[in-house]
Formats: structure tokens, C-alpha cells, sequence
């Protein structure tokens, strides 16, 4: 069993979106035309999407870390150093983390909403 999508609230479902495919590349999926909500459907791979939707007043939790909650992707190690220019330049903020691993990692704050996600070197993906 895998994840179908993860859904992600935003008060800016726009900026939320440009700020993912500008950086992790992720492209736009069709969206219903019925749905009540401001919505955009983004595929992140492995037939799995990123469905970011609009949420008035939307604030994430002062949980949102390492130890808290994070989401997680895989991504390849040799491409780090590019991705981190297109995060930084988008206005993500870059975090260390705070437990070593034998495989190489980071983490980020995107910059509109607050959400962290960690980034883990795809050929580790045995020791996650």
C-alpha cells in the first residue's frame, strides 16, 4: 500500500504551489472543476500527489520540525547544493538537522506557510 496524495491547507494555494514546482520540480495534475475550495493537484511522483487547498485563517502548528511534524521526501545527495540555491532564493529557510545519520539530510521551512519538510538522500532510503 502507498499514499495516493498528502493535502496540504494553505491561505495561499497559489504562491504554495509556484514556491514547489519551483523548486522540487513538482508539475501540475488537472483538478476537478466541482471542487468548493481554490485547489491545485501536484504530482510528486510514483503516481503520488501534493494536493494543496485553500483554508481562510490557515496557521500551521508551532509543532513543525524535526522532532514534530515534518513530510518528509527523497531526493538525490549529488543534487543538494542545486536545490538548496532554488529553496533560498524562493525564501525557504534551510535547517540543520539536529540528529546525525549515516546518510546525508536537511531540512527546510517553505516560506509561506511554515511547513518543514526534510529531504533525505535517495540512495539511503533503506535507513530512514
Amino acid at each position: 500500500m502507498s499514499l495516493a496524495h498528502v493535502t496540504l491547507p494553505s491561505r495561499d494555494v497559489e504562491r504554495t504551489a509556484s514556491f514547489f514546482e519551483k523548486t522540487l520540480g513538482y508539475a501540475r495534475r488537472p483538478v476537478p472543476d466541482d471542487s468548493p475550495v481554490d485547489v491545485v493537484w501536484l504530482d510528486i511522483g510514483n503516481g503520488q500527489e501534493m494536493h494543496i487547498i485553500f483554508i481562510d485563517r490557515f496557521v500551521v502548528l508551532p509543532h513543525e520540525s524535526e522532532f514534530g511534524r515534518h513530510t518528509a521526501v527523497l531526493y538525490p545527495a549529488a543534487e543538494f547544493p542545486a536545490l538548496k540555491e532554488r529553496l533560498t532564493a524562493e525564501g525557504a529557510e534551510l535547517i540543520a538537522p539536529r540528529r546525525p545519520t549515516p546518510f546525508e539530510r536537511f531540512f527546510f521551512r517553505e516560506p509561506v506557510n511554515g511547513y518543514v519538510f526534510e529531504v533525505i538522500d535517495d540512495k539511503s532510503a533503506a535507513g530512514r
